[in-house]
């Protein structure tokens, strides 16, 4: 006596896709961002947004302050051999001009094959990030606390653990979060 099947659920006969499977857990922003920031990237011609983020990064501070990526368009059906345009300011486009060969093998590392073939400048202004300043130390921190910061090389890091020790040393009470009516 052969076993009566499972009946077939309609949408597996009509042979659409499964639904994704779901993680039933809250997702931080950050892991959300670069699924929409990958789509906005493409639509204005970036497959990578890591090539605007970190174009200092790529060519150096000084042609970052006078340069930023526009676009990288490809071929048809390529990802390779692409052309990459740079908005430069002002008079800095001529500098631009005489060191594109080493802009052009910079991105290639970058991206670790040859993805760009070709510069296009294009004179316009160019949106400068602005300069990260350390936070001040809200007071000086007490000797004991002072004594285990002195190990640490690194000033901004020495200064930012600085200020937090102080905000915790101010607090005296127990803080509330939040009231219930």
């Amino acid at each position: 006596m052969p076993k009566p099947s499972a009946p077939k659920s309609p949408r597996s006969a009509a042979g659409a896709k499964a639904e994704p499977v779901r993680s039933n857990r809250p997702r931080p922003v950050a892991e959300l961002l670069p699924d929409v920031g990958r789509a906005a990237f493409r639509k204005f011609g970036f497959v990578q947004s890591s090539v605007v983020s970190r174009w200092a990064d790529i060519v150096g501070p000084k042609y970052a302050r006078v340069s930023a990526p526009e676009s990288i368009r490809f071929p048809m059906g390529e990802r390779s051999q692409g052309t990459l345009t740079l908005t430069v300011a002002g008079a800095h486009a001529t500098m631009m001009q005489h060191i594109a060969p080493e802009i052009v093998d910079r991105v290639n590392r970058f991206f670790g094959y040859g993805a760009v073939a070709k510069l296009v400048i294009r004179q316009g202004d160019v949106q400068r990030a602005p300069a990260r300043v350390a936070p001040p130390a809200v007071r000086p921190v007490s000797h004991e606390l002072g004594e285990s910061l002195r190990t640490i090389a690194d000033p901004e890091l020495k200064a930012v653990l600085a200020s937090l020790a102080a905000g915790v040393e101010a607090v005296r009470d127990i803080p509330v979060i939040g009231k219930v009516s």
